[in-house]
């Protein structure tokens, strides 16, 4: 099983030169390499059957990779010798960012998925960098030892589970200081717990009138943390504008703006957690709507979307989920508002109407409530279920 663990850093004034440092030279490096793989990508990437009659093929060059853009950091050491300041391994770190950033727009992930035009890294706007290898024994006594920054006070306010090792480290900067996140990985964690009971299964349905409803009827109220941290916002916004460009008024504006954004995003993802803690206490399976949030968040509720953070909590509860030895089940989204929870028939509704009444067979109830319970129903017939079910009952026998 595999988890983060995030903590704050209390760096002294030498540290935190080290790590600024550190991540500017980062950047200017990860500009470099982006710009060689976009100069090869101009040069070469015309097919050989739209070239016109007449034309001047130039020499093609070796095509940039991960590999040989990582041999080239040998000579960079030597050509720039501040270089040696940063570690090995984090150095190595920019070529793969590189290489999976190029990758995902011209390829896509593994599911086809393709990104937009990898982007330049703007002043401040590199803000991680990771050890890909970490000893145990350098994170004890609330100190963690980072190679070529020396040893740093963290604010351990919860200890790592014994059995789980410590797999990456990475250093982010954040507007209010510095974070430590340790990747922990434990194997001898059972992927689903030993008392799994496949009948203890609600369907959630996620709205913007409630946050979530459940297939038993219950209810939790949507926050709405940026629509009420919009007039605060409005404020700090419009004394940014008004300062120069320049000037370090200007920069504390800033780091006051992004303080103000911060503490609306902790508080969403504390709200996730919560929420997501306690739908897992009551049930064993809960049955989801296999959203597409990015293409709802380009209508005109994209505000009031983006605000809930329905993705966000969907990979909150699954990871929770994960690491507890349930299961959370993704059904198909389609109709689960149309369609009758008690017959099963289509009753066209639009999107104002709040309650469902069936003509065919009386049913009258909420429209997220009846959606929450086709969720509910699509999720029990699921094969991953099934299997649960099968494998309950061979240990009941």
């Amino acid at each position: 099983m595999r988890t983060s663990y995030q903590y704050k850093l209390k760096p002294n004034k030498e540290q935190s030169e080290k790590i600024d440092k550190t991540l500017e030279m980062l950047r200017c490096q990860y500009n470099y390499l982006l710009a060689q793989r976009f100069d090869w990508y101009e040069m070469n990437r015309c097919p050989i059957d739209r070239c016109p009659l007449i034309c001047h093929i130039p020499e093609l060059k070796d095509q940039p990779n991960y590999y040989n853009q990582k041999d080239s950091l040998v000579q960079l050491k030597v050509d720039r010798p501040w270089y040696k300041e940063i570690h090995s391994q984090v150095l190595q770190e920019v070529p793969k960012r590189v290489e999976k950033t190029f990758d995902r727009w011209l390829a896509g992930d593994v599911n086809g998925k393709k990104s937009g035009r990898p982007r330049f890294k703007g002043k401040s706007q590199y803000k991680t960098f990771t050890y890909s290898q970490f000893k145990r024994h350098h994170f004890v006594n609330s100190k963690i030892t980072l190679s070529k920054i020396g040893d740093v006070k963290v604010i351990v306010h919860r200890l790592i589970p014994d059995g789980f090792d410590i797999k990456t480290v990475s250093i982010t900067k954040k507007s209010d200081g510095y974070y430590v996140t340790l990747s922990l990985e434990d194997t001898k964690v059972p992927t689903i717990k030993s008392d799994f009971n496949p009948d203890l299964i609600t369907g959630i349905d996620v709205g913007l009138k409630e946050f979530l409803t459940t297939s038993e009827g219950e209810t939790v109220a949507i926050p709405q943390h940026y629509r009420k941290a919009q007039k605060r916002l409005k404020v700090i916004q419009k004394r940014l504008s008004r300062r120069n460009k320049v000037s370090n008024r200007r920069q504390k504006a800033v780091k006051q703006l992004g303080k103000q954004h911060k503490k609306v995003a902790d508080k969403r993802k504390d709200f996730h957690f919560k929420t997501a803690n306690n739908l897992l206490k009551k049930y064993d399976v809960v049955a989801v709507e296999d959203l597409n949030v990015k293409g709802l968040a380009r209508t005109r509720l994209a505000k009031s979307i983006l605000d809930a953070g329905w993705s966000s909590f969907l990979s909150i509860l699954t990871n929770k989920a994960e690491n507890a030895g349930l299961l959370v089940i993704p059904v198909k989204a389609s109709s689960t508002s149309q369609d009758c929870s008690n017959c099963g028939l289509k009753v066209p509704k639009k999107l104002h109407e709040r309650w469902h009444d069936c003509p065919h067979c009386g049913c009258s109830l909420d429209r997220d409530h009846n959606a929450a319970i086709n969720i509910k129903n699509r999720a029990v017939g699921h094969s991953v279920l099934k299997a649960q079910r099968l494998l309950s009952d061979s240990r009941i026998g």
